[in-house]
């Protein structure tokens, strides 16, 4: 739910909009969201709406950029899980996995955005799978043997290797596909509203922080394996998204009114992570020709070199087509299938919150229960088609998407529309994923940095809801934290501590004891429910607020969260569909009064109160 705060942040703009909006203005004048959308005293209004489509380049650069903002989160999924899965010297597959979470992922933005909660989210890879993957390939029937740390040693092409690797991920494979059965029926049937009551701050809270920090050693020894180039990408990093990030770049344009002429380009708000990716790879690279780094793999800062993967784009191929079961027939693991669940749970709570500030970066109501069941079920549908394909991952709505939907003020769906569409052609081109491959352990390790750090102060973000002068929330958020740390910690010093005889039912608690993120949600949902505090105290007013008051910014109407090709028309006649939990239902009761009511309301509450 980190997104709803970080909209408030974004009030500049990635590029010069004056001049789209100035030749747009006698062409929207009749459109249902009007000038309203574009007016130039209201800059947090969007310029496009939900249901507005931009010029066609527009769109595209749009597309391209929604793209480029899920980069750094999508490559580095596949890049973490191949520790696990044994396949650190396997760069080939490395780069066929990246193809396949890319091309899942446009799959999946096609399929929320089409038939789901129809806002422009786009659908990504979760870190909250990640950390309770790691968690069972980490157990010791699952770790990687000693010959395959070893590059010497490892043939890739050998059955044997192949064998290794493949079991793992088949495995991982079967338990995200039968744990996202709970994400599909939570969603479809609607009970996703009922457990969202009992879900505050102080749950997302932990859950989310320790996502980022229970990959610290991860992120360590990839960092580590050159400090230097590590630091620099930081740096850069930091200096692009924190300090340049208001510099605008001169870009060439065009317009009706002005022709061809210059425009400026929030460069570095818009792209930080890629551009300090690409800054580091090059230094990396000059550094590799001119052979200031060492060629001796068993030298430090080997690893930084440009050329370590220099086989992998010639040995891609140009097509790839990602299908279900490419690795195998998927297998099940039901101690997997639990820690995997932790994630989909925390996962479902992100994009409940995603749901409602994407919609309202985007002009749109606050998501009506019918679409935000839509919107979960199709998540769910996406994690088991992700898990059939072989991502090694779920997935989810991708939160720095909807922050990106604040800076451009472009809120059209059928921007993200073909977003998804050009990650499913990225997916099926095999040099792609080889490329990004081939950068560096430590310009890797200088974004995880970046990145688990941002995913870290995202989670703890959430307690600005609640009142933290609270000592109950102090306590409630303090011993779910230090908990969730030190269990973990002790349980994976002395793995024998669980043998109740049951070897499955030992999997399973091991798994899920030694996943920080369900031990810090598990521990701070029991005590926020349990332990005596107000609505307020809890942060849960502070939310229901938030909401409601995002009403009055709407600028289209609730027809936006219909079924596409005249679905809902046909239905609305039926009877039945009003015990359908996901189908919009007209004719009854709303479940959002309209920005108008809710804005007179306001006003004359507020006029009472004076």
């Amino acid at each position: 739910m980190d997104s709803e705060k970080e909209s408030s942040g974004l009030d500049n703009l990635a590029f010069d909009m004056d001049e789209q909006v100035n030749d747009q203005l006698t062409v929207k004048e009749d459109n249902k969201c009007g000038s309203g959308c574009v007016a130039e005293e209201d800059r947090n209004k969007p310029t496009y709406c939900v249901t507005d489509v931009p010029p066609w380049y527009l769109c595209i650069f749009l597309a391209i950029q929604h793209y480029l903002t899920a980069f750094g989160g999508m490559i580095s999924i596949p890049l973490i899980l191949s520790e696990g899965l044994c396949l650190q010297h396997d760069s080939l597959t490395q780069s066929l996995l990246i193809n396949t979470i890319f091309f899942v992922s446009g799959l999946c933005t096609v399929l929320q955005v089409t038939l789901g909660v129809r806002l422009p989210i786009l659908q990504g890879g979760t870190f909250a799978l990640v950390t309770p993957a790691m968690a069972m390939l980490s157990m010791p029937e699952w770790q990687c043997p000693a010959w395959t740390q070893n590059a010497s040693l490892v043939n890739t092409s050998s059955p044997v290797f192949k064998e290794v690797w493949q079991t793992r991920l088949r495995t991982l494979q079967g338990s995200i596909m039968v744990a996202s059965l709970l994400q599909i029926l939570v969603g479809f049937s609607g009970l996703i509203g009922f457990l969202m009551r009992f879900i505050g701050p102080l749950t997302i809270a932990p859950t989310v922080s320790l996502i980022g920090l229970s990959l610290y050693d991860s992120a360590g020894d990839k960092a580590g394996s050159h400090w230097g180039i590590s630091a620099m990408t930081t740096v850069l990093i930091i200096l692009f998204s924190q300090y340049l990030r208001l510099i605008p770049m001169p870009v060439p344009a065009y317009s009706k009114t002005k022709k061809l002429h210059t425009t400026n380009f929030f460069i570095f708000q818009t792209m930080p992570i890629l551009l300090g990716i690409a800054v580091s790879w090059l230094v990396c690279y000059l550094l590799t020709i001119y052979d200031v780094l060492p060629s001796d793999s068993s030298r430090y800062g080997h690893l930084a070199r440009t050329d370590v993967k220099r086989n992998v784009v010639a040995e891609a191929s140009w097509f790839t087509f990602p299908y279900p079961g490419q690795w195998g027939v998927p297998m099940v693991n039901l101690a997997a299938v639990f820690g995997i669940l932790a994630g989909i749970i925390c996962s479902m709570a992100e994009s409940v919150g995603d749901y409602y500030a994407c919609a309202r970066l985007s002009g749109a109501p606050p998501p009506p229960k019918h679409a935000i069941s839509r919107g979960i079920g199709v998540e769910g549908l996406g994690s088991l088609l992700a898990g059939a394909i072989g991502t090694g991952n779920g997935t989810t709505s991708f939160s720095e998407n909807v922050a990106a939907l604040g800076i451009t003020k472009v809120g059209s769906r059928t921007v993200i529309l073909l977003s998804g569409v050009l990650m499913i052609l990225m997916g099926m081109l095999g040099k792609i994923g080889a490329i990004f491959t081939t950068i560096p352990m430590p310009v890797i390790g200088g974004m995880f940095l970046i990145m688990f750090g941002v995913i870290t102060a995202a989670g703890i973000s959430n307690l600005q809801f609640t009142d933290m002068n609270s000592s109950r929330n102090i306590f409630v958020f303090g011993f779910s934290m230090f908990s969730a740390l030190v269990i973990p910690n002790w349980i994976m010093k002395n793995p024998g501590f669980f043998e109740t005889g049951v070897k499955e039912l030992d999997q399973v608690l091991r798994i899920l004891w030694t996943t920080h993120m369900f031990v810090g949600g598990f521990l701070g949902f029991f005590l926020d429910n349990t332990i005596p505090g107000t609505k307020h105290e809890r942060g849960l007013q502070a939310w229901d607020e938030v909401h409601f008051e995002d009403s009055t910014n709407t600028l289209v109407s609730e027809e936006v969260y219909d079924l596409p090709f005249g679905i809902t028309s046909c239905l609305e006649s039926q009877s039945w569909v009003r015990y359908i939990p996901f189908c919009p239902q007209r004719g009854h009761t709303p479940q959002h009064r309209s920005a108008d009511d809710v804005s007179e309301s306001f006003r004359i509450e507020h006029n009472t109160q004076m």
